[in-house]
């Protein structure tokens, strides 16, 4: 294990073999490097430009994909473990394009004054001051709040329509206000026990409290805005940060300042469903912050959510760098 001198971010780093990445032999490279492919064409990087060239070679077998990483790539450690990973996944709603008793919890679309970078309201004065109401900005209409504020959390979903249709929608911009964690807020309270907090808690516990849970979903001031995306095929993940669809269990939301978008990841998630698996940093999140932080995209629907929201886990996450670049870092010491 090689210490290297340069900090990512404000994390050391430490090269790693790949001898020293538990489970490594056995994952499927293959799949690894067809979730690869979705976004390196992006990489214009001149590290990174070569080896997306050759990448699609490398598709022929198991063995050639394993070889691809081994031999372009080192592995390095940015940070200290223990990570935190938890999970995420894109909801499957009802609604309505149109208000109804039943659905009348909106998601609106950014509205034109908000700037990217830019603070704006938030979420209480959104919420309470009707900024946004009346203004065609409403996307589609679902019938609890609960719903929208997860919906807002996980960025994307898909919603069946009472007309048989589905609409897919992705993340459209923020408020600009940081991410606020409504469970330890609820853990600071004595409402929750550090170990008892899940999406499914809180979801419970909002819905038996109508009133002191729309407060307490207040507590975090960021708010997501939406976008249609008419022309995501159904077969399709939702659309991550790097404006491509994701993968089920092969992408991962990181935090880019010290997790380039777009590189390769060796996840070693412990926990009761541990996980040793090649995955793409191919996404970002509000609340994802650090080097060893990541959360891992579970797939589309109720069973997705149920996986993603137990997810609380530590371990150890490994990026892996071009060799010339992780060779850089390790001279400029």
């Amino acid at each position: 294990m090689l210490a290297l001198g340069l900090t990512m971010g404000s994390a050391a780093a430490q090269m790693l073999d790949f001898s020293d990445l538990d489970g490594w032999r056995q994952d499927d490279h293959r799949a690894a490097l067809a979730t690869f492919l979705d976004t390196c064409s992006l990489l214009t990087d001149p590290d990174w430009t070569p080896i997306c060239r050759v990448a699609p070679q490398a598709m022929k077998s198991e063995s050639t994909a394993r070889s691809f990483f081994e031999m372009l790539f080192r592995p390095v450690m940015v940070g200290e473990p223990p990570a935190l990973f938890t999970g995420y996944y894109e909801p499957e709603l009802t609604g309505s394009l149109v208000q109804t008793p039943r659905f009348s919890f909106p998601l609106y679309a950014r509205p034109p004054e908000v700037r990217d970078g830019e603070q704006w309201l938030d979420r209480s004065a959104i919420e309470t001051s009707g900024a946004l109401r009346g203004r065609g900005l409403e996307i589609v209409w679902l019938e609890d709040r609960v719903e929208v504020f997860f919906l807002q959390v996980q960025g994307s979903g898909r919603i069946r329509l009472a007309n048989g249709g589905v609409l897919r929608v992705g993340y459209g911009g923020r408020n600009g206000h940081p991410y606020r964690s409504v469970g330890k807020e609820l853990v600071r309270l004595g409402i929750m026990g550090e170990h008892d907090v899940s999406a499914q808690g809180i979801k419970a516990w909002v819905r038996s409290n109508p009133g002191r849970g729309a407060a307490m979903l207040r507590h975090n001031p960021s708010f997501v805005f939406f976008r249609r995306l008419p022309d995501l095929p159904p077969e399709k993940g939702p659309i991550g940060a790097m404006g491509r669809s994701i993968t089920t269990m092969r992408s991962l939301a990181v935090d880019p300042a010290f997790t380039p978008l777009g590189a390769p990841i060796w996840l070693e998630k412990n926990g009761r469903a541990p996980i040793r698996r090649l995955m793409i940093a191919q996404d970002t999140g509000g609340a994802i912050k650090g080097a060893q932080r990541a959360d891992i995209f579970y797939g589309t629907g109720a069973q997705a959510g149920e996986n993603a929201g137990a997810i609380k886990d530590s371990g150890r996450m490994v990026l892996l760098l071009p060799i010339e670049r992780a060779f850089a870092v390790l001279e400029a010491e």
